[in-house]
């Protein structure tokens, strides 16, 4: 079958963007093409610094025929639906049409619409330029003369040709005839700019690559990946040497060749005296250069591996001396930083903090680190931690924000914070909690396992948390530009990895009432000073009941559902604990999800959660019925009264019931559900012989009472009604 190639070759392609930019071109078109009914066999996108490439393989040389039958309307209708029905149709007359007899309705119109199927190069004639044209570049450029013309081709940087072509791979392939802003479609392309400047001519894909290979361009980005970090690993081994490998920077740096040649070059010995991690951040940002080190020490080697586009003719020696130059230049001004960072103290530093903001709704970071350091002493003996510590380790977490090293290197704070602490002779965990306190960042990583860092790290991301929904800054859709789901996640992280006990709802209204000491409620200053909750005004209690309680716990109930989800729990049970009454202890809810997702899977536990929807359907239908609720606790003396299986029920629920609440009082989910699964046999024989509807008024209602009970009875653990099934 027929395949397309295109090749979208533009003056650069910056290399944070390809990867998107390929999966958007392969997106947009075969979503095109199957929008119109052409299906495809598969699809794979490439993308370089020079070019965006597509092949999209076993493609149809024509869309198939349709025959489409439209009704229309009765004989006898209206001149104006009438003339509707044939216009939609395309129908010249009711000559055209068909009469159709319908028992029930009579005789209508009927309209047999045929469309031979399209042909496919047709079809990529018309969506391939509207795609290029609206390409969802996130930075786009025009240029040149028609850039001044309404509508005028917008690219990431100047587009300079287009192939495309369609055909099958045993004849010459078509061209797909198109242009785009005075460029033709052709099958003309260029191989790397300075190698092998020479146009190539194309035709299909499988020409296409080879061509490219010999034109010194390596098209896939994966390919180019593979062969610099193996040709790195060579010429580190051969120097006796080891690569510090760096996914991120590998990604980066396919991103900017279309020849990978790999190098090697080196640095003074001395530089060494330099934090490895500056080191390593000042050779990767500046020059995108690998790292090396000694074979199975943490220790770095005096050199780097670097990646060139070109293959020189001194073998390199040029390119990988002008890289020294500037590797050494670097390298002295890390050292200059290191130095000078040294001779302040953290503590120190922190004044500078108060003129720093921190977001103009939230006060300075000077304020932030007072009130991160608060909570960190309050949360300490919560996570086992020595207050004292935990408010020590908050009070300098910010402090290296202020220094010329991570001033440079933003990505080294809490790195370098933990270097300048242990060289001031802080206490370990003091030093270890800088640098922590930012984690966990991310699903993947590591949470800190010191109480002292877990504390700092807690209070760092509900301050922040706190202070966000304060000001209304919640995340939408997709937008999250605080990165708020992130620190809820690590809240929930480092809760549940540290087995940590702590009711939410307290700290937050705490921390909500510091945090609106500070900024604005209703457009006019919350006089509340921050030592004196007494003077918190009305206004201040209601934002915190009404948004904090309700609001932001939802938002962890969500994340923690989007966490729990992932290890392999159902969301509805997490929904169910939730909908309880103070469910605010993060430890305790997961716990109860836990055991109320192994209850379910027995046989009483379905049975009992069958048993509760049909007693809460007949209850929702009766007290609509009835215009009243059935809340009143049942009567002993009436069930005595009643059937065997009704008496029966009554007791058990009694006793199941108490046993439930004393066993959650003691934090024993499991034994609360053991305690339920007693109701299964009672609750099967109450509805196989007991009719609930009674004509005894007192009998009917004592019924309805004891399904409420039941109802009752199972909120102990979860609310039954959410959960699904």
């Amino acid at each position: 079958m027929p395949d397309l190639l295109l090749e979208l070759r533009s003056e650069e392609i910056p290399a944070r963007m390809q990867r998107r930019a390929a999966e958007d071109l392969r997106k947009l078109v075969t979503d095109a093409l199957v929008e119109r009914g052409f299906l495809y066999e598969g699809a794979k996108a490439f993308a370089t610094p020079r070019r965006l490439a597509l092949h999209v393989a076993g493609l149809p040389a024509r869309g198939q025929d349709v025959r489409e039958e439209r009704k229309g309307p009765r004989v006898g209708a209206p001149d104006g639906a009438v003339q509707g029905f044939l216009k939609s149709a395309g129908l010249a007359s009711l000559d055209q049409a068909t009469i159709v007899t319908d028992p029930k309705k009579g005789e209508f119109y009927v309209a047999v619409i045929e469309r031979p199927g399209r042909s496919t190069l047709d079809v990529l004639a018309e969506i391939l330029p509207a795609i290029i044209k609206s390409f969802p570049w996130p930075k786009s450029m025009r240029w040149g003369k028609a850039s001044a013309q309404p509508g005028a081709l917008r690219w990431v940087r100047p587009l300079q040709s287009i192939v495309a072509t369609f055909g099958p791979e045993t004849e010459t392939p078509d061209l797909v005839p198109f242009a785009v802003d005075g460029i033709v479609a052709g099958t003309t392309t260029y191989g790397h700019r300075f190698l092998a400047p020479e146009a190539i001519e194309v035709r299909r894909f499988d020409d296409y690559v080879p061509a490219l290979e010999r034109a010194k361009v390596v098209l896939d980005a994966d390919r180019r990946k593979d062969i610099i970090l193996h040709d790195a690993r060579d010429l580190a081994f051969a120097r006796g040497l080891e690569l510090v490998e760096d996914d991120g920077l590998l990604e980066e740096v396919a991103g900017l060749v279309e020849w990978p040649v790999v190098l090697m070059g080196s640095f003074d010995a001395a530089f060494l005296d330099i934090p490895a991690e500056a080191i390593r951040a000042t050779i990767r940002a500046n020059q995108k250069c690998f790292v090396l080190r000694e074979p199975g020490a943490e220790c770095l080697a005096p050199a780097f591996v670097l990646v060139s586009n070109l293959i020189a003719s001194d073998g390199g020696l040029a390119i990988t001396a002008g890289n020294e130059r500037v590797v050494r230049a670097r390298l002295s001004d890390a050292k200059f930083f290191w130095e000078t960072d040294k001779a302040i103290k953290l503590q120190d530093r922190l004044p500078k903090l108060d003129s720093i903001v921190f977001h103009e709704k939230l006060g300075t970071q000077g304020e932030r680190v007072q009130r991160i350091a608060a909570l960190a002493r309050e949360l300490a003996p919560l996570v086992g931690a020595d207050p004292d510590l935990a408010e020590r380790a908050a009070r300098l977490a910010k402090a290296d924000l202020v220094t010329e090293m991570v001033g440079e290197f933003p990505e080294l704070q809490g790195l370098m914070g933990r270097k300048y602490a242990t060289l001031e002779g802080e206490h370990p965990s003091v030093a270890a909690a800088i640098e922590e306190h930012y984690k966990p960042v991310g699903p993947s990583d590591r949470v800190p396992t010191d109480p002292v860092s877990v504390a700092v790290a807690l209070a760092d991301k509900l301050d922040t948390l706190v202070g966000f929904w304060a000001i209304d800054e919640k995340p939408t859709g997709s937008k999250d530009p605080y990165a708020l789901r992130r620190a809820a996640l690590g809240v929930i992280r480092l809760i549940l990895d540290e087995e940590a006990r702590l009711r939410l709802m307290p700290i937050i209204v705490g921390r909500m009432a510091l945090v609106q000491a500070v900024t604005k409620v209703d457009g006019h200053d919350a006089e509340v000073a921050e030592t004196s909750p007494g003077l918190q005004s009305d206004k201040v209690k209601q934002d915190v009941r009404k948004g904090v309680s309700s609001d932001l716990l939802a938002f962890f109930a969500d994340r923690l559902k989007v966490y729990l989800r992932d290890q392999g729990a159902r969301h509805d049970l997490i929904d169910a604990v939730f909908a309880l009454p103070g469910q605010d202890d993060l430890l305790m809810v997961v716990r109860r999800v836990e055991a109320l997702g192994k209850f379910l899977e027995t046989d009483d536990g379905r049975n009992l959660l069958a048993g509760y929807k049909r007693a809460a359907n007949i209850l929702r239908i009766e007290e609509k019925k009835d215009g009243r609720s059935y809340e009143a606790a049942p009567d002993a003396s009436l069930a005595a009264r009643g059937e065997p299986e009704e008496r029966a029920l009554s007791d058990a629920l009694a006793s199941a019931r108490q046993a439930a609440s004393t066993a959650v009082e003691r934090e024993d989910f499991a034994g609360a559900m053991q305690a339920l699964s007693s109701l299964r046999a009672p609750v099967d024989a109450f509805f196989e012989k007991v009719t609930v509807n009674a004509e005894d008024p007192a009998l009917r209602e004592n019924r309805l009472a004891l399904l409420n009970a039941l109802r009752a009875a199972t909120r102990e653990v979860a609310d039954f009604s959410r959960i699904e099934g």
